[in-house]
C-alpha cells in the first residue's frame, strides 16, 4: 500500500468504528426500550427531545475546545483517547439495563445512558470531522476520501443494523453491545494513532469564543447547509427507528427480517458510493448533492405501496441509492465551508464549524420526537403492549410519509448555498 492510499485507508477506517456503536443506539433505542421493556412512546418522545437540546449546546463547545487544544499530541488525538472508551462503557450500559427498573426509574436510565452515550459520540465525531479537511486538501482528494470512508460506514451500517436482529437474537442486546463497543472503540483508537494532523505553529493564533460564535452566526452558508443536512439527517434517523416497526406491523414479519430490508439499501448504497464520487467528478459538487436529495425524497415513496418482504426489498434498494448519493456529498459540503472560514479569517476553527454542523445535525432529534408523538395521538400507538386499532398505519406513516417531507425541504436549502469553483483549495499542512 503506498503512501497516499495508506494515509487515505488510515483516516477513512474510522468511520466504521465511530459508526458501529452510534448506530445501534439510535436504531434499536425505540424498539429494545420501548417495544421489549415497555417504556411509553410519549416517554420516548421526550427524552429524544430533552438531548436535542442538550447535544445543541455541547457541540460547539466541544469543537471550540478541541479547536484550541495545543499539545505535543495535536489538537484531535487527547479528545479522542480520552472520549473513546468513555462512550463506549457508556453505550455498553445502555444496552445492560437492570432487570428490576420499570416505570419512571426505566425511563431514567434510558434518558442517562441515551444522553451520556450520545455527548460522548460528539466528542469523537467532532475531533474526526475536523481532521477531514486538515489532512485531505482538494474536491478530488476529498471525493476519494470520502467515499472510501463512506464505504466502512456503510459496512458498519450493515453489521451493526442490518445484523443486529439476528446477533441480539442469539445473544442477547448486552452482549452484542459489548462486542460492538469493544469492535468500534478498537478501530477508532487504530485511526487516531495511524492519521497525521496538521502540525500546531507556536505563533498559531487560538480561535476565540465569542468571536468564532459570532463568525459562524453570521455565516450565511453555515445556516444553509446545516439545515439541509438537519432534515435529511431527520429522514433518516426515522428510517433507522421506524424500519423495525415497519417490519413488524406494516409487514407482518418478524423483527428477524428487518436484516433484509436494511441490507438491501446498505448493500445498494455501498455499491452506488463510487458512483455517486464519479459523478461529483465529473460534473461538480452542488449539482450532483442537490441531485442525491431529490433522488431519496422520491426513493422513499414506493415503500408505502409494499405489502410483501420482496416487495419491501426492491423498494429499499432505491433508497440505498439515494442514500449513496447524500453521504458521498454532504461532507464535501461542510469541508467547503471550512476552507471559506480559514481562507477569510486566518484561523483553524475545524472543530467548532464541524461540531455546530454536528449541532445543526442534531437537530434532527426533534423531528424523530415528533414524528413518534404524532403516531400516538394520531394512531393511538403507545408501546409494543398498546400499538393501538392501526399500528400497521403508524409504521407506514414513520417510514415512508415524513422522511420524504423532510428531504423535500432540505432539497430546496440546497438551491440558496453557492461557491466560488475557482478558489484555490488550501496548502498541503505540515503533519504530526
Amino acid at each position: 500500500m503506498n503512501l497516499k492510499r495508506a494515509k487515505t485507508f488510515n483516516y477513512a477506517v474510522g468511520m466504521f468504528g465511530t459508526s458501529i456503536p452510534i448506530n445501534m443506539l439510535k436504531t434499536y433505542a425505540a424498539i429494545y426500550y420501548v417495544d421489549q421493556l415497555g417504556m411509553t412512546t410519549p416517554q420516548l418522545s421526550l427524552m429524544l427531545f430533552i438531548y436535542t437540546f442538550i447535544d445543541a449546546i455541547d457541540n460547539p463547545v466541544y469543537g471550540f475546545f478541541s479547536d484550541r487544544t495545543h499539545s505535543r499530541w495535536g489538537r484531535r488525538r487527547p479528545w479522542l483517547v480520552i472520549g473513546t472508551p468513555l462512550m463506549i462503557l457508556t453505550f455498553i450500559a445502555f444496552y445492560s439495563t437492570p432487570e428490576f427498573l420499570a416505570g419512571n426509574a426505566l425511563f431514567a436510565y434510558c434518558m442517562l445512558f441515551y444522553i451520556l452515550t450520545g455527548t460522548l459520540d460528539s466528542v469523537i465525531n467532532a475531533n474526526y470531522a475536523a481532521l477531514f479537511p486538515e489532512i485531505f486538501r482538494t474536491d478530488a482528494t476529498r471525493a476519494k476520501a470520502n467515499a472510501m470512508r463512506q464505504a466502512f460506514q456503510l459496512v458498519a451500517m450493515i453489521i451493526s443494523i442490518a445484523l443486529t436482529p439476528v446477533v441480539t437474537s442469539m445473544l442477547g442486546y448486552s452482549t452484542t453491545a459489548i462486542i460492538y463497543g469493544i469492535l468500534g472503540g478498537g478501530v477508532i483508537l487504530y485511526m487516531t494513532f495511524m492519521s497525521k494532523e496538521a502540525e500546531i505553529t507556536e505563533d498559531e493564533e487560538k480561535p476565540r469564543f465569542w468571536d468564532s460564535l459570532k463568525t459562524l452566526l453570521t455565516n450565511k452558508k453555515f445556516w444553509i447547509a446545516g439545515l439541509a443536512n438537519a432534515f435529511y439527517s431527520a429522514a433518516m434517523a426515522l428510517v433507522l427507528a421506524s424500519m423495525p416497526f415497519y417490519v413488524k406491523y406494516a409487514l407482518g414479519l418478524s423483527e428477524g427480517q428487518t436484516t433484509f430490508l436494511f441490507a438491501a439499501v446498505l448493500l445498494i448504497a455501498i455499491g452506488c458510493v463510487a458512483i455517486w464520487a464519479a459523478f461529483v467528478r465529473r460534473y461538480g459538487l452542488m449539482p450532483v448533492w442537490r441531485a442525491a436529495l431529490i433522488t431519496l425524497a422520491v426513493a422513499f415513496i414506493p415503500l408505502f405501496f409494499a405489502n410483501t418482504l420482496v416487495s419491501a426489498i426492491i423498494c429499499a434498494s432505491l433508497v440505498g441509492f439515494g442514500f449513496a448519493g447524500v453521504i458521498t456529498t454532504m461532507d464535501l459540503i461542510g469541508a467547503r465551508i471550512m476552507d471559506e472560514d480559514t481562507r477569510q479569517h486566518e484561523v483553524r476553527r475545524e472543530g467548532m464549524i464541524s461540531s455546530a454542523l454536528g449541532f445543526m445535525n442534531r437537530l434532527s432529534g426533534l423531528f424523530t420526537s415528533a414524528g413518534f408523538y404524532l403516531v400516538f395521538l394520531i394512531y393511538g400507538f403507545e408501546s409494543g403492549l398498546n400499538p393501538g386499532n392501526q399500528p400497521d398505519m403508524a409504521a407506514r406513516f414513520l417510514l415512508t410519509i415524513v422522511p420524504p417531507i423532510l428531504m423535500l425541504i432540505s432539497f430546496a436549502f440546497s438551491f440558496f448555498i453557492h461557491f466560488d469553483e475557482k478558489e484555490a483549495a488550501l496548502p498541503e499542512p505540515q503533519t504530526i
